[in-house]
């Protein structure tokens, strides 16, 4: 995902609250932000029809007809359109092959599979540049097809050819629901995950992609993928956006704290934070096998969490974060190595890593990539959802309550968030809508 400013995210809104259900709801006020987004795959023609439409057969020379039982693929919005066009930015993949974390550790899944990737066909959902595609055919698959609706793929096509892989990597410019295949695949590969792990939807596409053309106990990279979630203290976050309007080159500006704190607060903030900052033992949110995962499971998640805080310190708000596992189907056991497997990070909180990935004790580990607080940075950070105003927390006090993670109906691609959270007899409620 593109970074934006230091502390924002998302786009203009006002369809966030924050209320305490024993007092009053805090007035709310609309806020700007740079927004941090991401996207991949399918791009819509503005004049209306989707480009690059294209049948594997027809770039095969085959003139074969394709008979399907399939519904036919969702509209492409002009929401659509726009997020497939901010990937045709260069910056955006530079940020993404740039981090280390997450690129490497693909490559090593891929080497890791690669007896399930040799001479096997190959898709490559969302390809952006054609990197993991490339990583694929060097491996040894027969076939890769590359298939991204930005216009990126333009450029995918050229970086294929410049590494005299045009025979191996087919480009197909498009949306997975629209593109053909006429054959089954073996593996599927996608970078799917947006921040807080399903924002910007993508996964729909990896299911499509999986419902369309994988073949019984093919395999899917990642293979799982778990959302957590934490209370976290973050006092020189606060006093950055807040504190600071309280003495301004000797100037009395505590008034504009309550707008401050409508700014800085409002919206879902992407940033990095440490392990000291967080209070507690993290909870799942959600857990996805990819293999078996319905597109409605995506449209609204829900859970509920119970926290004992660690220490005394103020609460600031939520932290989320995820894990991604890339483990080989069940009926396709690890074969012997002696090479030891490499991930990027642990699931949860554990002791500090300080290299960009880590070595596991067990060849037949399943490889993981973290974006946890504890593990090496990637561009996905953490996201935080701040409260206006912090709790104090003791020791051992019980922090509980829900939250729902629900697809907006004005832009699938948009994530509201609802969490229901209590503590010492005080209940609140915190609405926002990460754009």
């Amino acid at each position: 995902m593109q970074s934006g400013g230091d502390f924002s995210n998302g786009f203009h809104g006002d369809h966030h609250r924050e209320l305490e259900l024993e007092d009053k709801q805090v007035p709310g006020l609309s806020s700007f932000g740079r927004a941090k987004r991401r996207s991949h795959a399918g791009a819509r023609d503005p004049r209306g029809g989707l480009a690059n439409v294209l049948r594997v057969s027809d770039q095969l020379g085959e003139q074969k007809s394709l008979e399907t039982s399939e519904s036919p693929p969702p509209p492409c919005t002009d929401f659509d359109v726009a997020y497939f066009h901010s990937y045709a930015h260069v910056g955006i993949h530079e940020e993404m092959i740039k981090d280390r974390a997450r690129t490497e550790t693909y490559r090593e899944a891929i080497m890791q599979h690669q007896s399930l990737i040799q001479g096997k066909v190959v898709v490559d959902v969302g390809c952006g540049t054609g990197i993991l595609s490339i990583f694929c055919a060097q491996a040894g698959a027969k076939r890769v097809y590359a298939v991204d609706a930005s216009d990126i793929a333009v450029q995918a096509k050229e970086v294929v050819k410049a590494n005299g892989l045009s025979d191996k990597v087919i480009v197909l410019h498009g949306r997975v629901e629209d593109v053909e295949i006429d054959e089954e695949v073996d593996v599927i590969i996608s970078e799917w995950m947006g921040y807080m792990l399903l924002y910007e939807s993508m996964l729909g596409s990896v299911i499509t992609a999986r419902d369309r053309w994988l073949k019984p106990g093919g395999l899917i990279l990642p293979s799982h993928a778990t959302l957590y979630m934490a209370p976290v203290s973050h006092p020189d976050r606060y006093s950055h956006s807040i504190d600071f309007w309280r003495n301004v080159y000797g100037i009395d500006m505590s008034a504009m704290m309550q707008l401050a704190k409508q700014c800085a607060f409002e919206e879902p903030s992407v940033e990095s934070i440490s392990g000291e900052n967080v209070l507690t033992w993290p909870e799942v949110v959600k857990h996805i096998d990819c293999k078996t995962i319905k597109i409605q499971e995506l449209d609204s998640v829900t859970a509920r969490y119970k926290f004992n805080s660690m220490m005394r310190a103020p609460m600031h708000g939520f932290a989320f974060w995820f894990d991604v596992e890339f483990s080989r189907p069940a009926s396709s056991p690890a074969k012997n190595t002696s090479e030891t497997s490499i991930a990027s990070g642990s699931s949860s909180i554990s002791p500090s890593v300080e290299v960009n990935q880590k070595k596991r004790t067990n060849p037949s580990d399943a490889l993981v990539l973290s974006t946890s607080p504890e593990s090496p940075p990637t561009h996905w950070q953490q996201t935080i959802v701040y409260f206006y105003d912090p709790i104090d927390v003791e020791q051992d006090q019980v922090i509980e309550g829900s939250v729902t993670l629900s697809q907006s109906k004005e832009n699938r691609r948009f994530m509201n968030i609802h969490l229901e959270y209590s503590s010492a007899g005080r209940s609140f409620v915190k609405e926002s809508v990460m754009r």
